[in-house]
């Protein structure tokens, strides 16, 4: 038998859950062994963290007067095991465990095993690579996010607000749940340095849990051999993932990625017009300098009086004249001397030379000169005097 359908507002239902859900004694002190997660220490003193494990998640808080009793700070990653009641908070209706104790068991396995992932692509370098830097204007922005998030409409509001016109383009993917890593990784080889410049890959903010798609091994590894920059704006500012570690930027927020991404178009303008302005500067300081290093010639003895150009010029002619002829006059008195030295050597060389001082040669009747040792008996030779005159004698036997 079907009855009629009670009504009641949203307070009132909430208030229903909470007076059952406090109504049951079991849960008034109770026992919870978990990984704290999203750990948030208020100013005002106040912890708020989530107690999680495989299967589940329970939003927790501990107050105050109770955080007091705490030896040291809690941590995202602790194994703890935490004693207190399950409430309804009536503003969302949500179920959580208000916390009075916490005993610190150790480091979860979720943790962990992060650290250990952590660790081992450290040492193979991927966080240390180099960063690649950003293009001043890029001729197109990818954004890999989910499609119907906040992060994707806050991307292309600062995107369209300070570049109007730049192009943009959409990878669509899941940001949290089990096909997150694998939509991510697609999304990343997807990307072609031919399509876009530069990459921002976020999501809004959210639980650890929420953001750990973004600590998968295959996600960094993608962003590693991404071809273009990739700026990481995972979460919020106080939330680090392996993403940020691996990407070539790192922005707090989807908002402060898009600013990164893309210049101001009024400021590339003025910065434009402000290089314009120091070239036209630089030209004329380069004009004014020629003009007066110019003026100095123009003003140059040379040039206002060429006639002493000329006149120095022939007075150097002259001058290397007069070395010219000097030159040559002393070869040709060199030559002479040198001449008459010669005349004088072949004189005293001359054999008739000899007939000067009393001395007479003979030669046979056909001209060919004899010494004493060749003169024959009964034989007629020829002898030379002086001054020329010969006469032809007989040898004696």
């Amino acid at each position: 038998m079907t009855g009629v359908p009670l009504k009641m507002t949203v307070s009132q239902l909430v208030q229903e859950i909470r007076q059952l859900v406090e109504g049951v004694a079991a849960w008034q002190r109770i026992w919870v062994q978990g990984e704290l997660s999203g750990v948030k220490h208020h100013s005002s003193g106040h912890w708020y963290f989530t107690l999680k494990d495989d299967q589940a998640q329970l939003r927790s808080v501990m107050f105050r007067r109770d955080a007091l009793s705490l030896e040291a700070g809690l941590k995202d990653g602790m194994q703890v095991l935490a004693l207190g009641r399950v409430g309804v908070f009536e503003r969302d209706g949500q179920t959580q465990l208000y916390v009075s104790v916490v005993h610190d068991l150790g480091a979860g396995k979720a943790h962990l095993a992060l650290e250990a992932l952590k660790e081992k692509l450290a040492a193979e370098g991927l966080f240390s690579r180099p960063k690649r830097g950003l293009p001043l204007l890029p001729k197109a922005v990818g954004i890999i996010t989910s499609p119907t998030g906040a992060a994707r409409h806050d991307i292309e509001t600062v995107i369209a607000r300070r570049y109007p016109g730049m192009q943009v383009k959409l990878y669509p993917v899941l940001v949290q749940g089990k096909a997150a890593p694998l939509a991510v990784v697609e999304a990343l080889g997807a990307v072609s340095a031919n399509d876009v410049d530069v990459v921002i890959l976020g999501r809004g903010g959210g639980s650890k849990e929420d953001l750990m798609a973004f600590n998968d091994e295959g996600v960094v590894r993608a962003v590693a051999l991404c071809p273009v920059p990739v700026i990481s704006a995972v979460g919020h500012e106080i939330d680090t993932t392996l993403v940020d570690l691996v990407a070539d930027l790192r922005a707090p927020t989807p908002s402060a990625a898009a600013e990164l991404a893309v210049p101001e178009v009024d400021r590339l303008i003025k910065w434009q017009a402000g290089l314009l302005n120091r070239a036209r500067q630089a030209m004329l300081l380069r004009l004014a300098s020629e003009k007066k290093r110019l003026a100095g010639w123009t003003t140059h003895g040379i040039l206002t009086r060429p006639e002493n150009l000329v006149r120095d010029a022939r007075v150097r002619l002259d001058r290397l004249g007069e070395r010219s002829d000097r030159a040559w006059e002393k070869r040709l008195s060199d030559q002479r001397h040198r001449l008459d030295k010669a005349q004088v050597q072949l004189k005293s060389l001359n054999p008739e030379a000899i007939l000067d001082r009393g001395y007479a040669y003979v030669t046979q009747a056909d001209g060919t000169l004899v010494t004493a040792v060749d003169i024959m008996p009964n034989e007629f030779y020829r002898v030379h005097w002086y001054n020329g005159s010969h006469w032809v004698t007989r040898a004696d036997g």
